[in-house]
């Protein structure tokens, strides 16, 4: 099996990419292969266009750089996304990937005379995001159940993908890093279980 993991950090040196690589280290010993995208270092523009506008209305087809992100995607029997956790959120450059990727016609067909079509539900989604605060703030004030409802309702079940594990690692300016890179690891081993 076969996994794209997205990595959406600027430095290469940060917790982020260190996940990345200990899922994939794990994917590789359970005999899997993978392929890392950087969206930084891949320089990926995350700002919606008018171009990306059009395509959303059926007016023009993607451009080459969605394309090829979408057929990175169709290689892949599982999406593993890593990003440090942002207002809460994911990071800009991440949402924009989405934003251009995910297209209307793509990961989903709408127009306003026929019913939504999800066209992703063949694809199965894991989520790693790193927090920089204790887990019981994320509880206390209901960032967690606000990030499910906005990224694995709001995105990926929009599209019919299913998200298989979410994994919230809080504490990462405070704990051990060996901890999040041991359940990094061991997501990689089991993915495809």
């Amino acid at each position: 099996m076969h996994a794209l993991i997205v990595v959406a950090h600027h430095n290469p040196l940060s917790l982020t990419h260190s996940l990345a690589t200990h899922v994939a280290q794990g994917l590789e010993g359970a005999g899997h292969t993978f392929e890392i995208a950087d969206l930084s270092a891949q320089a990926f523009d995350p700002r919606f266009s008018a171009a990306d506008s059009a395509v959303h209305h059926k007016q023009a087809a993607p451009p080459a750089d969605v394309l090829a992100e979408q057929a990175r995607i169709d290689r892949a029997d599982a999406l593993v996304l890593v990003y440090p956790v942002y207002w809460w959120s994911m990071p800009a450059l991440l949402k924009g990937w989405i934003d251009r990727v995910f297209a209307n016609g793509w990961a989903f067909d709408f127009s306003a005379d026929a019913p939504l079509e999800k066209k992703l539900s063949h694809l199965r989604v894991h989520l790693i995001a790193l927090g920089g605060a204790d887990g019981e703030t994320f509880e206390r004030r209901g960032y967690t159940q606000a990030m499910k409802t906005q990224i694995e309702h709001g995105i990926f079940d929009y599209c019919g993908a299913q998200v298989m594990t979410s994994n919230l690692l809080p504490d990462s300016e405070t704990q051990d890093p060996a901890i999040h890179l041991k359940t990094a690891q061991a997501l990689g081993r089991t993915l495809f279980s």
